[in-house]
């Protein structure tokens, strides 16, 4: 005999009838109310991209800094010798060795503290402000196969889109930065950073600028001295500014060619234009740090628009992160991007308090930074594209 069906007449057994439906099964992660974080833009990879893990060495450049800070720093010795001597004469054996041995300590843990907040303005950074950075740093340490913990990260009250190594463990980041970029581009700033305290840029920096401080300024006091004179526009002070010039450029005159000490003499003259040479190669060096650690186009993305900002000086680098859906900053892929990003929607170009003051006097400071930025941009893409035709089979 058939089973009974529902529906044609037919009697159904009683736990048949009217069968309810089954309740809706709930969530297992029910979503949280709440805004979505416009700043987590960061792919998290699982390792680390360089062959090899580097904590912290020397490069060429650091290197270099180093060798051409010499003769300044031997200079230095003298100055303290010679202060200290004048002041107690049994000070110019010891003060010096003092002096020498102080180098290393400006790489202790609390004496960088000090000279974080002391000296570069820095705070540590707040628990939500921690919480986001711990995010990016793990990510970029964990590229590089570096140990997070090496290095402190702090915060700088500044309202400027930057990023600072400094000594032998300090990486900051200002807090305008923080709130403008979105995790790629933070990170890629920090990665950069990184770059600099593994190739020993910071550490060779501190170290030469600390061994050059007495020289520098001891020239800076003359210099002060010479512009008093000449500034009394009285026939006494021009007369002994002209002979305190002449004694300068009768000892410069016979230290290099009487003395024979020309190796002293003229890297000291030249060093400035060296100095600054080498910190254009750390950059770079830098640049193409963050490159091998996957930020080259976060790294494009920020030096473009750096380039842009200094071009209109007042013009805000950044919007809100990130830009709103369909509109994405670059419509081109690699290689041959050369778009400049655009301003966000809703934040238009600033008038400056004084347009004609304010052109007049960032006029060369704009053209000094927009310089930078292309040099920097141009490396960042060529690094780009070398490694893009190493890729390609």
């Amino acid at each position: 005999m058939p089973a009974p069906r529902a529906g044609d007449g037919s009697p159904q057994a009683p736990d048949a009838l009217h069968v309810a439906p089954l309740p809706p099964r709930p969530a297992a992660h029910p979503p949280v109310p709440g805004p979505v974080v416009d700043h987590d833009d960061l792919a998290l990879d699982q390792g680390r991209r360089m062959v090899k893990a580097v904590q912290r060495g020397i490069d060429g450049a650091a290197l270099s800094h180093l060798l051409v800070t010499v003769p300044l720093g031997l200079i230095s010795l003298a100055v303290v010798a010679v202060v200290s001597g004048l002041i107690v004469p049994v000070l110019a054996l010891i003060v010096p060795v003092v002096w020498l041995l102080s180098g290393p300590l400006v790489f202790h843990r609390g004496v960088e503290s000090a000279i974080a907040r002391h000296l570069f303005g820095m705070r540590s950074p707040t628990p939500e402000e921690a919480q986001r950075l711990d995010v990016v740093w793990e990510q970029v340490t964990r590229r590089a196969g570096v140990d997070r913990e090496t290095y402190k990260l702090w915060i700088q009250e500044r309202t400027e889109l930057n990023a600072t190594a400094a000594a032998g463990h300090i990486v900051a980041v200002t807090r305008h930065a923080m709130e403008r970029l979105p995790n790629s581009r933070l990170g890629a700033v920090l990665a950069h950073e990184l770059g600099h305290h593994v190739g020993g840029h910071t550490w060779a920096a501190m170290l030469a600028d600390w061994y050059a401080l007495p020289a520098r300024a001891a020239g800076r006091a003359v210099l002060a001295l010479l512009f008093l004179l000449f500034r009394t526009k009285h026939w006494a002070g021009v007369a002994c500014g002209g002979c305190l010039s002449l004694m300068i450029v009768q000892f410069l005159f016979m230290m290099t060619f009487v003395e024979g000490m020309w190796w002293l003499v003229l890297p000291v003259a030249a060093g400035p234009l060296v100095i600054a040479w080498l910190h254009r190669r750390a950059e770079f060096r830098a640049d193409a740090y963050a490159v091998g650690l996957g930020f080259g186009e976060a790294l494009e993305d920020v030096l473009m628009a750096e380039a842009r900002a200094a071009a209109v000086p007042g013009a805000p680098p950044y919007g809100p992160a990130p830009m709103p859906p369909g509109v994405p900053p670059f419509q081109q892929p690699y290689p041959g991007r050369q778009q400049v990003p655009q301003p966000y929607p809703g934040h238009p170009h600033p008038v400056p308090p004084n347009p004609g003051k304010a052109a007049d006097n960032g006029r060369l400071v704009a053209k000094a930074a927009h310089t930078n930025a292309e040099a920097r941009l141009r490396n960042v893409r060529l690094v780009m594209s070398q490694r893009f035709r190493r890729s390609v089979p």
